[in-house]
């Protein structure tokens, strides 16, 4: 079932039939690092733990596939900051904006590298931050050591919340409204970024007409 609003998870992993895993691999590499934000990373994972028996797959076999890909996307995410830097971002682009690599960039700047674990928990952050990583040319070991620590704890949480959740008769068979909460969920901290950054500005500009 779709939700009518974003791609469904359920149906993605049930169209690649025996492919299924090759399935998970790509669409989270490419999430990872490949610039193209808006897949159901999140949902996928825990949706794959949910549905690994219907699927014919187990949620080891998720982790496998799942943790290497992240892995690799975000590396090619840090050489394409390292190589490219701001020329990828185009103002009135729909995908590449500067705002977006600035935001990154600003989260990468306050977290360091912890900003490769906490990011990969925040839908576009988790895309765009390996990029700022590799524009502010953080040493290549440091990027590995903490990009493989934050793939690793995110395709394991989702994995296991998928697990947990399977275990309850109407999440199976409500699959579509679980997808859902975990959207709305992992979008919660870029909503709250959002209008923090929103109020700051209209207090910055309410004082400065006060002067």
């Amino acid at each position: 079932m779709s939700t009518g609003i974003l791609p469904d998870a359920a149906s993605i992993l049930h169209a690649f039939g025996p492919w299924v895993l090759g399935g998970i691999a790509l669409l989270i590499f490419i999430e990872s690092g490949v610039l193209f934000p808006f897949l159901p990373g999140d949902s996928l994972l825990v949706t794959a733990a949910v549905l690994a028996g219907p699927l014919g797959i187990q949620p080891w076999q998720v982790l496998l596939v799942g943790i290497p890909a992240a892995i690799l996307g975000d590396q090619v995410g840090y050489w394409l900051g390292r190589r490219f830097g701001r020329r990828l971002f185009r103002e009135g682009a729909r995908v590449l904006r500067p705002e977006r690599l600035h935001d990154a960039e600003n989260f990468f700047a306050r977290y360091g590298g912890g900003s490769l674990v906490l990011g990969r928990f925040v839908p576009i952050v988790r895309t765009y931050v390996p990029v700022a990583a590799g524009t502010a040319h953080m040493p290549y070991r440091r990027f590995v050591l903490w990009n493989t620590l934050g793939a690793t704890l995110w395709v394991v949480a989702m994995t296991l919340i998928g697990l947990l959740l399977g275990g309850i008769p109407f999440i199976v068979d409500n699959i579509d409204v679980l997808m859902i909460v975990i959207v709305l969920v992992s979008v919660l901290p870029v909503v709250i970024a959002v209008v923090r950054k929103t109020i700051a500005s209209r207090r910055a500009r309410a004082a400065t007409e006060a002067d």
